[in-house]
This record gives structure tokens, C-alpha cells and sequence, in this order.
């Protein structure tokens, strides 16, 4: 495929090579600096600003100013980024034969009034400042030739009032599908009961089909995923698909909250490089001793809180927004500086290269803040549209939103004090389901322990009613129905949909005439072929 080339062109200090820079930075792009080309054929003894524009004119009269393409030739030789930025050109031949070259052309040029010329000049630590090509090239352009290149520029920006970040995105734009009119590409996974559905299970599932995973919230919420030579692997702060797709840029998005300690020991544990990983700047850190300790004296027996510091550390981003505020952002984390990077730009151009996402919520619909049983919900909007937001995801982007139910539902067990976590309709013991399912008593009450908390888990029948009300408030695609093997043991041999029990046939059935949605995939067991796959996407 041909490279795409931007050339540049303008008046001394109007935004060539800070432009330069963040297309470099934000979108890969490789820099051919016309002055250096110049500056490598120039003797050591003639390489003065007035030098170099005399260099400049013999070139360009030796070459009738093809000198330009042939280097940009030269540089595709040895690299081949697929975008290119040229700082810059000052003739409209040089434009004319790099377009005859038949390269993928974009001529932006750039104007600026003396003022703003003169004020970028003089700023102390300026792009303009250590530009040679703007100051020494193009100063030596008149009136005629700078009004010539802009009678045949593709682009033309006034930079007196456009920063450098306005100037980008209106380069940008000419050079990308624009994200907001992208093709959707974003599958949402969200728990439709109270968290624990099995949520990383899918995710670990569907991980190889993306080329970034994203997660939300915090701490609190762990997903469990299956490894094959190994013990499980809890996660609580990388997307749960990591293990299962080692290519994947992992993202933590800006209204995440995050435990260093923890978010330390996984990357660790799963030998993350840092260009794997994006963390947004804005992630709220948890301070052990004022957000740990407050939900331990207050929520943990009085709601049956996990008290990882999630909710207080929410409430303090929110309240202390003030100038010399104690909240603690990633950026503000040294340790975190390699993986630090704008996730909303980084959305933008996965968008613009149709690269698919997977955005993996935490808890479950029914915890949610605002429609969850208050009190005893979480501290932040667990629905598909809260953790798009958290995300910076907008829900024009979404294709698919899949909601995972357990075939039982489940809550954090109750406090030591006997304080209930929450409402839970239909109540039964793990002893009824071993009976129901043939599944051994031991094996269940190990399995139904918080992956976080490690507490007994409490157990109800499948809430219709709640279905009903997860299904307005996350709009899904799909349903995954996970814990089938509660519904006998023998589903756990099931590799094919006929092969499942009537009982797990009849209630699947139900549940499509409920949602009005397909139930997609229903998971069996916790193994390596756990996943019975009825998508048609």
C-alpha cells in the first residue's frame, strides 16, 4: 500500500513542526526534516542560516526542485510507516513532483500574523526554538512564494487561533475516517445480576477475537479465568482477556479506580511490557489509609462492603476538587509514566483503523448506584452505559453488548455482625442445589467463595423479574447464560447445544421468549472447553 504524505508549508513559527510532532506522537508518523536532508549535503564549513538558503536555491535550480521527492524516495527505502510528514516545502515544484511521485498527498499549510509569529519565536522552550527547518528554510520565502503555496494547498489553517492541538485535529480529520462516523466496533460485556456471573470467563472466551481490551472499575470485582497448565488467575485491575491474547493493547480507562499494589503484582505476574498497556491519566489511586480503612470501619460490616477502598476513593475525586487537592491520579503515579497516555485519542484511532474493542464491566446491574437495591449497591454505575462513559466510549461506537447471567444468582455472603448484603429474591441453600445438580457439596461451597473477599457466597433461583429490568436498563445484543452445570452435572459433557439437558434446553428457551435476545453462549464448566458458542456475529 502507498504511504500516505502530509507536506507542510507556511511562514516561519505559524506550527510546522509542533503539528509535526503530535501527528509523530499521536499517529505514528515518520518525519522527513528537510532541513536535515539539506544539512547532510551541505560542506562543514557552509551550514549558517544564510548558507543553507543559498544551498537551498543551487538544489533547487540543479534539480528543478525534484531534490525533495528523491529523498522522500530514499527514506521509503529504509522505512515504511504507512503515514509520512515532510517539514517542510517551500516551493510548488517540490509539491508538484512529490504528487507526481503518486504518493497518497495531503498539503497542509499554515498561516500566521507577525505577532503570533513573533510570540511562538520568543517562547521559552518553543517547537519553533529548536526547529531548524522552519527558521532556516522558510524564512528566506517571500510574500509571492508563501502566497503560492497556499493558492494549491489541500488545507489551510490560521494558527493565531488555533493551538497546536486545534491545528492536529483539524489535520487529523482530512486523514482518517472520523471516529464519530466510525463503523461500530465496541462489544460491551456487563453482569445482568448482582457480580459474579462469570463475567471473565467470556471475556477470556472472546479475548482473541479484539485487538484492545479495555476495563473499568476497581479492585473490588475479581474474574476468575482458566488456565491450563496452572491454578486460575483472578483478575481485579487488567481486562480479564490478557492471558488469552497476549497480542491486545490492554486499556484502564479514565474513571477506573486502581490499586497499585495490585495493579503492580499483575503486571508482574503476566510479564506486561509497557507499550502493551495504556493507562488514562485520569485513574483515581486508592490511598490505604483514607479510603481501605474508612470502608473497613464503616461499610464492610455494615453492608457487607468488600472495603478495597473503590467507593471512598470515588467520593474524594469527587468532593476534593480544588486547587491543592490530596487526590492522586495515575499521572500523578512515577512509576506508572511509561503507560500513561490520552485513552479517549487512543479510542479515536482505533476507530479511524478499525481496530475492535472489548470493553469488560465490573459488578453486576443490580449493584449499580443509582438502580441498585440502596444502600447495599457500589459505588459507581454498573450498567453498559455507565462503564461506556468510565470507559470514554460513546455508545454510538457499540456493536454488540452481551450480558452474562448465572443460572443462579448469587451476593456476598452475610456479614459476621449478620448484617445482610442485600436483597436477594428466593433464597435457597448451596445443599439445594448439590441435591438439584448432582454436583458434590464440597466442590460448590468452594466454588461459591468471593474471588475478592473470600466469603461464602448467598444463592437465590433465577430472577425473572430482575432479567426483566437488566434488559431495559443495558439494552443487550446477547446473552451469556453461564453455570449451566448447575442445572445438572451432566451438562458439563455437553460440547454442542443438542447435547444440553432438557431442563437447560426449556429454560433457555424461556429466557429467549423473556429477552426478546439471543443467549449466545452458555458455559458449562470452568475448563478449557467450557463455552458452547451460538453467535451468528
Amino acid at each position: 500500500m502507498k504511504p500516505r504524505v502530509i507536506m507542510l508549508s507556511g511562514r516561519p513559527a505559524s506550527g510546522k513542526s509542533a503539528l509535526a510532532m503530535l501527528l509523530s506522537e499521536k499517529l505514528s508518523a515518520e518525519v522527513l526534516d528537510a532541513y536535515a536532508v539539506l544539512h547532510a549535503q551541505a560542506p562543514s564549513t557552509e551550514q549558517s542560516s544564510e548558507q543553507m538558503r543559498r544551498l537551498l536555491a543551487r538544489t533547487e535550480r540543479a534539480t528543478g526542485g525534484r531534490w525533495l521527492a528523491n529523498a522522500f524516495a530514499e527514506s521509503r527505502q529504509r522505512e515504511t510507516p504507512p503515514l509520512w510528514v515532510i517539514d517542510s516545502v517551500q516551493t510548488v515544484e517540490q509539491i508538484h513532483f512529490l504528487r507526481l511521485s503518486g504518493w497518497v498527498v495531503t498539503h497542509v499549510h499554515l498561516n500566521a500574523s507577525d505577532s503570533a509569529s513573533a510570540a511562538r519565536t520568543a517562547a521559552p522552550g518553543s517547537v519553533t526554538n529548536v526547529s531548524q527547518s522552519s527558521v532556516s528554510l522558510s524564512a528566506g520565502l517571500s510574500a509571492k512564494h508563501i502566497r503560492a503555496l497556499e493558492a494549491i494547498a489541500d488545507v489551510v489553517i490560521d494558527t493565531d487561533r488555533c493551538n497546536a492541538n486545534d491545528v492536529y485535529a483539524r489535520v487529523a480529520a482530512r486523514l482518517e475516517v472520523r471516529p464519530v462516523i466510525a463503523q461500530p466496533l465496541v462489544d460491551v460485556l456487563v453482569g445482568g445480576q448482582y457480580g459474579s456471573e462469570g463475567k471473565g470467563n467470556i471475556a477470556n472466551y472472546l479475548a482473541p477475537e479484539y485487538d484492545v481490551l479495555v476495563r473499568v472499575g476497581g479492585p473490588n470485582a475479581g474474574h476468575k479465568v482458566f488456565r491450563r497448565d496452572d491454578s486460575p488467575y483472578t483478575f481485579h485491575q487488567l481486562p480479564s482477556g490478557a492471558l488469552a491474547n497476549s497480542d491486545a493493547i490492554l486499556v484502564i480507562g479514565a474513571g477506573a479506580v486502581i490499586s497499585l499494589d495490585r495493579l503492580r503484582l499483575e503486571i508482574g505476574q503476566l510479564y506486561v511490557e509497557y507499550r502493551k498497556l495504556i493507562i488514562d491519566p485520569q485513574a483515581m489511586i486508592i490511598d490505604k489509609a483514607l479510603d481501605i480503612e474508612w470502608e473497613e470501619r464503616n461499610l464492610k460490616q455494615a453492608i457487607g462492603s468488600t472495603a478495597q477502598g473503590v467507593g471512598m476513593a470515588t467520593a474524594r475525586k469527587i468532593l476534593n476538587r480544588r486547587p491543592d487537592t490530596d487526590v492522586r491520579l495515575a499521572k500523578d503515579v512515577p512509576e506508572l509514566k511509561h503507560y500513561i497516555r490520552d485513552s479517549v485519542e487512543f479510542f479515536a484511532s482505533c476507530l479511524s483503523s478499525g481496530k475492535k474493542v472489548m470493553l469488560e464491566g465490573t459488578q453486576g446491574t443490580s449493584l449499580s448506584l443509582h438502580h441498585g437495591h440502596y444502600p447495599h449497591v457500589t459505588s459507581r454505575v454498573t450498567t453498559a452505559t455507565g462503564c461506556l462513559a468510565e470507559a470514554g466510549l460513546s455508545s454510538r461506537h457499540v456493536r454488540r453488548i452481551i450480558m452474562v447471567c448465572r443460572t443462579y444468582p448469587i451476593r456476598v455472603g452475610d456479614t459476621d455482625t449478620g448484617n445482610t448484603s442485600g436483597y436477594m429474591s428466593q433464597e435457597i441453600t448451596v445443599e439445594e442445589i448439590a441435591q438439584r445438580s448432582g454436583i458434590l457439596l464440597e466442590e460448590l461451597k468452594r466454588t461459591e467463595t468471593t474471588s475478592t473477599t473470600h466469603r461464602p457466597r448467598r444463592i437465590a433461583e433465577f430472577d425473572w423479574a430482575q432479567l426483566r429490568r437488566s434488559l431495559v436498563l443495558n439494552g443487550p445484543t446477547d446473552i451469556a447464560l453461564t453455570f449451566a452445570d448447575y442445572f445438572g452435572v451432566d451438562n458439563r459433557k455437553a460440547y454442542r447445544y443438542e447435547q444440553l439437558n432438557a431442563e437447560t434446553l426449556r429454560f433457555i428457551e424461556e429466557a429467549e421468549k423473556v429477552s426478546g435476545v439471543p443467549v449466545s453462549m452458555i458455559s458449562t464448566a470452568f475448563n478449557e472447553r467450557n463455552i458452547i458458542d451460538r453467535r451468528m456475529w
